[in-house]
Formats: C-alpha cells, sequence, structure tokens
C-alpha cells in the first residue's frame, strides 16, 4: 500500500473521530491477505526491488531454525548472525548520500558526535516471528478490532495484533503497545546514566512481566480491561534498594488510566502513585527519560495527536545480538557522548512512520515525536522526540532482537540520547553472564494486588 493512499485512509478515519462514528477493523477480503502477500502480522512478505531488503520467510521461528537446537531459557540467545560482516559504514562525511534511509536522530547524532558517531550496516535479516496462536488471532482482531473513544483504548481484540493493516497513527501506536512479548516473563537489568566524560552510575531492578492480553485463549471479558501487569523492583545501589513499582496497564483507557502503586522501603508502606505516566521522571533515570519512554513508548496516547505518515526504508537498530552476549560488560558498551558503535548493528528495514504533536491545551516536555515502527514485529526501532521549540531533544534507539525460544522479538537494549545536555541512558545490561529474560516464570494475578507488593516487600 503506498504512502497516500495510506495517508488518504487515515485522514478519512480522522474525519469521522469528531463524529464519534467508528470503523471497525478491516474487510474480510483485506484480512485475508495476512499470511498471503503480508506477513501474519501485516508487513509486506516480499522483499524490496533493490533486493537490500529480502523476503519474510517466518523469521527464527525456533533454537533450531536459529542454528542453536539445544537452546533454552533463560540462557543469553547466541547470534545466528555471527559471522555478518557490515555491508556499509555511514559517517559524517558521507551521510548524507543515504539520508533518505535514516531518522532525523541519527542524522542529528552524526552531525553532532561526527568524530566518534558512525553506523555499522549489516545485510539485513527478517528475524521478528512470533507463534502461531499469536498469527491467528491476529487474523481474527483483523475484522472486530476498533479504537475506543478518542483512540485511546482498544476494543474486539486478544492475543495477537488489533489493527494488522492500521488505518491511522493511533492504530500503529496500539499495535506496538500490544504486541507479543512472551506470556511472562522476569529479568535481572541494569540502566547507566552517562555522563559527557563517560562516568556513569549503574541502578539495578529485577522486573517482572505477565502480560494477559496475550495469553492462550483470553477473552476480553476476562481481563478486567488490564493488558500487563509490571513489577520493578529497584535492587542497587543501597540508597534505592527495596522500593517496588506495581502497574496494572489497562486497555480501554477510555473507562480507566493505568492503576499503580509504589512501596516505599524507607516508609514501609504501599501507596498509589497516578504520577507513574507521561512526562513525569522515569525510575532512577537521572531525569534522563520519561515514565512513558519505557518500551521505547507506552501508556495513554491521549495527550496527542496521531498521523500515520506511511512506510519508508530506514536503517534502523536491529539483531543486536553482539551488544546482548555474556561477554560484554557495561564498560565494553559505554563511552563518552553514546555507546560502543563497533557493538551496534543496523539494518535496512521497511518502517511504520508516525508523528505524534501535542494538542493544544494538553502538557507534555515533548512536543511531537516520531516514531519508528518495525513493520515485521510492531516493535518501536527508534523515535525522535522535540522540545517546545520545535528542537530535536532527545533521540531514543531500541537493540530488538529475536528471542527464538518463544519467539518474540524485544529490546535487548533501550538508549535514550540527550543532544542538549549530551548525556544519555542505557538500559539493558543483564547482570548475570548465563541469564537473561526468564520466559519460563509462572504468575498468576494475585501475585501483582497491592497486598502482595506490601507482602514482598516486607519479606
Amino acid at each position: 500500500m503506498n504512502i497516500k493512499k495510506i495517508a488518504a485512509i487515515a485522514a478519512f478515519s480522522l474525519a469521522l473521530a469528531p463524529f464519534g462514528l467508528v470503523i471497525a477493523g478491516v474487510s474480510a477480503q483485506d484480512a485475508a491477505r495476512l499470511g498471503v502477500d503480508l506477513t501474519p502480522l501485516g508487513g509486506e512478505k516480499a522483499g524490496n526491488a533493490a533486493g537490500t531488503i529480502p523476503a519474510w520467510d517466518g523469521g527464527l521461528s525456533s533454537p533450531a531454525k536459529a542454528g542453536f537446537p539445544s537452546f533454552a531459557s533463560p540462557g543469553r540467545a547466541p547470534d545466528p548472525y555471527a559471522t555478518d560482516k557490515p555491508t556499509l559504514k555511514i559517517t559524517a562525511a558521507n551521510m548524507a548520500q543515504y539520508a533518505d534511509h535514516l531518522t532525523e536522530g541519527d542524522k542529528a547524532l552524526l552531525k553532532q558526535y561526527k568524530d566518534t558517531f558512525f553506523m555499522n550496516v549489516y545485510p539485513t535479516h527478517r528475524s521478528a516471528s512470533s507463534p502461531q496462536r499469536i498469527y491467528d488471532a491476529t487474523k481474527r482482531n483483523a475484522t472486530s478490532a476498533q479504537l475506543a473513544a478518542g483512540g485511546n483504548g482498544v476494543n474486539g481484540a486478544t492475543e495477537g495484533i488489533p489493527f494488522p493493516i492500521p488505518k491511522s497513527g493511533v492504530e500503529a501506536f496500539w499495535n506496538h503497545v500490544l504486541r507479543y512479548r512472551a506470556d511472562a516473563a522476569a529479568r535481572e537489568i541494569g540502566q547507566a546514566a552517562v555522563s559527557p566524560s563517560g562516568t556513569y552510575n549503574m541502578v539495578k531492578f529485577h522486573d517482572e512481566f505477565y502480560v494477559a492480553y496475550s495469553q492462550p485463549n483470553v477473552k476480553e471479558a476476562d481481563l478486567d480491561n488490564v493488558i500487563l501487569y509490571f513489577i520493578e523492583e529497584t535492587v542497587a545501589p543501597a540508597r534505592l534498594a527495596g522500593d517496588i513499582l506495581l502497574v496494572h496497564e489497562t486497555l480501554d483507557q477510555s473507562k480507566e488510566n493505568r492503576r499503580a502503586w509504589i512501596y516505599n522501603a524507607g516508609q514501609r508502606r504501599v501507596r498509589r502513585a497516578p504520577d507513574v505516566a507521561f512526562d513525569n521522571p522515569g525510575t532512577a533515570a537521572d531525569g534522563l527519560r520519561t515514565s512513558d519512554q519505557f518500551d521505547m513508548y507506552n501508556g495513554s496516547p491521549e495527550r496527542y495527536d496521531w498521523k500515520l505518515v506511511g512506510k519508508k526504508e530506514i536503517y534502523v537498530p536491529y539483531n543486536a545480538y553482539r551488544l546482548h552476549q555474556a561477554k560484554v560488560k557495561p564498560d565494553d558498551v559505554i563511552r563518552p557522548l553514546h555507546i560502543n558503535q563497533d557493538l551496534a548493528r543496523y539494518e535496512l528495514h521497511r518502517v511504520w512512520v508516525v508523528d505524534s504533536v501535542l494538542k493544544p491545551g494538553q502538557r507534555h516536555i515533548y512536543k511531537r515525536r516520531t516514531l519508528y515502527i518495525d513493520e515485521d514485529s510492531w516493535q518501536i526501532v527508534a523515535v525522535d522526540c522535540y522540545d517546545a521549540r520545535d528542537q530535536l531533544w532527545r533521540v531514543q534507539e531500541g537493540h530488538g532482537i529475536n528471542y527464538f525460544n518463544v519467539p518474540t522479538f524485544w529490546t535487548t537494549m533501550e538508549l535514550t540520547y540527550d543532544l542538549q545536555s549530551r548525556r544519555y541512558l542505557a538500559l539493558g545490561f543483564e547482570d548475570h553472564a548465563d541469564r537473561s529474560y526468564d520466559f519460563g516464570i509462572k504468575r498468576s494475578l494475585t501475585d501483582y494486588t497491592a497486598a502482595a507488593l506490601r507482602t514482598r516487600g516486607t519479606r
């Protein structure tokens, strides 16, 4: 589908919104394209005309297909592309030649850090994949899913992508929020706020996710309007250790905003935390990201107007297995001004480009954000964040891999570069050499109540 047709459909959909009219899903004829000329999640199955993007062949759908039949969670996923060599190195000196395939954020990084920042481009591998049940659910959702009032939620969808053939920017946003990220997972993770000189403070967390929306055969009525249950426990440094955040992320936020609680270790009490949203500071991030920048972009879309610009072929972070390896330590990654770019991998992929612009009368530190969303996974892989003066302020990169034992494509490291302060935030330093996400944890909804939070905090 070309950009002009996408824009026309999006404009028509938005024109109906003020009148309260909602178009549910797409036609059965369009939905039938999923798994045929479109991938099961809605990407273009074919490669590009230049041959620089291959056809999607199912991705790394199992350890055996990745070449590691004995691999299992929670080990670190080995690199199926370890022998690949860069085909191109983009620098400030040659970036004009490749400008059409660069995000505005990467252009800014190349210009500002022209002596040290570069992008090694590798052969493109369309590794993203999901379980078959997610594909089946996506096909069901395609004809039934619809936006809630004001685009602030989704109805008529569970398990799979709600809008695999999106008609508006906010539909593409919800595809990212509701993409498959396993049924449940836990990890030990480090976050480093890095100064311009390269010094940093590391904060360590224990994170847990229980994705109610993606549970097998789940019904919308069973969800209690909750997509995901999330716990983040700070374990280091000692001055922050013991604080715990609990979030119930809601599906239809026109009915109810997210529920959040904090256990304060110093006070030994649990309290509601309505400020864990939008542009309030991210947990222990030294002011370098907002609450809604975790997982690249999360929460309610209500403060922004959304525009589906269309698809572009862009060099984006992808298949970042080198960053994921156990032998790579924080001191190998962290450098002044930006990470060690020798460890970063960029590939040419088709991405959905979505602009979100702050609505009149709404407040947020970012006036505008441009999202680049991978067509094969609906994972946001880059975001350009603009300040109130329309100046590019912060640049986000989501360095993702396919955890092929699930399978799911998800970030292994999230970066937020502040162009004004010349600092950056890196989230994704895994604490154990032989462990990554543990996708085998067993949890129930009783593990994610305020009462359970109090018990966890005092044990």
